[in-house]
């Protein structure tokens, strides 16, 4: 069932006592963006570090959140105590025995992101590796959070995964943590949101949307994303899980659903788009256009027609619903614990992320929200985002994997150059071992993924389980498969694998950028953005940074030079020439680059050839 509702007053933690560690938090200054925070610490060492995290889980980047970090006393009774600060990140308070010492501080706010926090007259947003300080020696103990209603936002709701101890109707009020860890995978959405709830295999679900327009569909969001959720609990549990309140345990599949309820928290801006995976719930964010839309009455009504990018937002919200199972408790051995002061470094993000992103789609598919050819169409956009990137060549996708912190997260001119995305090309990875298992004929990847649940119950991995596990099902070694795929550079045998699977593979011509060897911004004129390895343009001499103002073809001296502003005109004035001069403006001096146009480049293009093989592979198709 779906409903549309006001926020409720949560449930009660069955315990009542206050933990030793306590955060409250409170508006210091609206018009600021400043979150005031005191924290309480009852039982404080003699020598008592604080550390405020560096990065957050799931975005593998040193943010360092301490930038926004101010004002920071403490105190011990009435008496004043000096923090030391040692590092970046981190403050040491001298104590007396047997006091409770309390540190206030505050934390300016105004990254609209799922990452780190916010706060204007229209909203709030954290996460508490943006907030909290962590309390060395006591992280494992529970911890609690009070959010304060001050006067600014006394009609605002709240949401959040943490479990409510005692709140209000509106869900102001103290939440219960059991340990730092839980605390800070617990972000807290507020302002005046939509709210909306439904039941999914027994689970409830939450979902609040900030900025919606008055054309919001909230109810087919809702029915949705009830669509992608029950299919991913199948996916992991089986599919005999009675769709009751009183129903959480699986009947065939891998063990008991691991979480009560779930809260999805969207923010919906004028351009963005990212998802951030917690262990109960979800901080996204999406162009406010792709939100799905009521049928419009008014204003010359027109035939109904959702976004382009709403499929874009169920991918996302399948991603990351998928990343409950796969990464937040299924996870890297290296990530077993996280170290919050420094990088943490894994070969394994090509699974985690790769294969969910494998899913998100797919799935989308299986729960009746796309068919067939929009699924295919969706695996071409990956195949040729790949094959386009000179950077697979460079680099394998494990070592994609543990340079995350350095070259995923801060991409540069030369990034398709000197890597591949562990996104992308681990995703199909996913889909080359699916269909080789599927061609094979003794398991499938599906099998694969709820067998490597139940042997790491749910817990830290390592390559090995998952070359153990295919070995036992796939009755063969996969270890050959992925030292080429995952640990090699080679090009994956994804073409053969679609054609035996039923799918067909048309090759076309490329777009003109990438038969140029370009990436490119047109925008008040045409500026190049990355120069591709061994491409035209790079042998000509273009660089990232040039404004390409002018093109003139080969022996067409009597009409001069043409003016661009777009690919589209380059196409136009250059004509049939096989040479070209380009004239370029660098550091506001022109130059003139001859540039000798390639053959033309071929991308692929999926079709349906046998239904019968392709619904083998991907499932009934059904109607939604």
């Amino acid at each position: 069932m779906v409903t549309t509702r006001t926020p409720s007053k949560p449930a009660k933690s069955r315990s009542a006592a206050t933990p030793a560690i306590h955060y409250r938090v409170e508006v210091a200054n609206l018009q600021a963006h400043l979150f005031g925070i005191e924290l309480t610490i009852t039982a404080p060492a003699a020598r008592q570090v604080l550390r405020l995290p560096v990065w957050i889980p799931g975005s593998y980047l040193i943010r360092e959140f301490a930038k926004n970090l101010q004002t920071l006393s403490c105190l011990q009774g009435k008496k004043a105590l000096a923090a030391q600060q040692t590092d970046k990140a981190t403050w040491v308070v001298d104590c007396a025995p047997g006091q409770p010492l309390v540190v206030r501080y505050e934390v300016y706010a105004f990254d609209n992101s799922v990452r780190t926090a916010w706060l204007d007259a229209t909203r709030g947003f954290f996460n508490g590796t943006s907030l909290c300080l962590q309390v060395e020696g006591q992280q494992d103990q529970p911890h609690s959070l009070e959010l304060v209603a001050t006067e600014f936002i006394a009609q605002w709701s709240v949401a959040t995964g943490a479990t409510a101890q005692k709140v209000d109707k509106q869900g102001f009020g103290t939440y219960l943590c059991q340990d730092y860890d839980t605390l800070v995978d617990c972000p807290f959405e507020m302002g005046p949101f939509w709210s909306g709830s439904f039941t999914a295999c027994g689970i409830p679900h939450r979902f609040v949307v900030a900025g919606a327009p008055p054309s919001f569909d909230g109810a087919k969001l809702l029915a949705d994303t009830q669509a992608i959720c029950e299919a991913e609990i199948r996916f992991w549990h089986g599919d005999n899980i009675k769709n009751n309140s009183n129903s959480r345990k699986s009947d065939g599949g891998s063990g008991p659903i691991p979480f009560k309820d779930y809260v999805f928290m969207l923010n919906a801006v004028g351009d963005g788009y990212g998802g951030l995976e917690h262990k109960n719930s979800t901080a996204l964010i999406c162009k406010r256009a792709d939100l799905p839309r009521l049928p419009r009455t008014t204003l010359a009504p027109t035939t109904h027609k959702q976004p382009e990018g709403y499929t874009t937002l169920l991918g996302l919200i399948s991603h990351e619903y998928f990343h409950t199972w796969n990464v937040k408790r299924l996870r890297p051995t290296e990530l077993a614990t996280y170290d919050y002061t420094q990088e943490n470094y894994t070969e394994l993000l090509w699974f985690f992320e790769g294969f969910t992103s494998y899913y998100d789609d797919l799935l989308l598919r299986r729960a009746g929200l796309i068919d067939n050819a929009t699924y295919l169409k969706l695996v071409t956009k990956t195949i040729n985002g790949v094959a386009q990137a000179p950077g697979r060549k460079v680099q394998s996708v494990a070592q994609a994997s543990f340079d995350a912190w350095i070259k995923y997260y801060r991409q540069d001119e030369n990034t398709a150059n000197a890597t591949i995305s562990y996104y992308t090309k681990g995703s199909l990875v996913g889909l080359c071992l699916d269909l080789t298992l599927r061609a094979e004929g003794k398991t499938t990847l599906d099998a694969v993924m709820r067998a490597l649940w139940a042997r790491c119950q749910g817990g830290p991995m390592a390559e090995q389980d998952l070359l153990a596990v295919l070995a036992q099902l796939g009755g063969r070694s996969f270890a050959p498969d992925i030292t080429r795929w995952v640990h090699g550079t080679a090009d994956l045998p994804v073409p053969t694998l679609l054609e035996r699977h039923g799918v067909q593979i048309h090759h076309e011509p490329d777009q003109v950028a990438q038969q140029l060897g370009l990436r490119v911004k047109e925008s008040g004129g045409l500026f190049i953005q990355q120069v591709l390895r061994g491409g035209v343009a790079e042998k000509a001499g273009f660089a990232s940074g040039d404004e390409w103002i002018a093109v003139q073809p080969a022996g067409s001296d009597t009409h001069g030079a043409w003016r661009l502003q777009s690919l589209d005109d380059f196409t136009l004035c250059a004509g049939n020439a096989k040479k070209v001069t380009a004239i370029v403006s660098r550091d506001k001096r022109l130059q003139s680059l001859t540039l000798t146009l390639p053959k033309a480049s071929q991308a692929v293009r999926l079709a349906v050839k046998d239904a019968a093989l392709v619904d083998a592979w991907l499932g009934p198709q059904t109607a939604k």
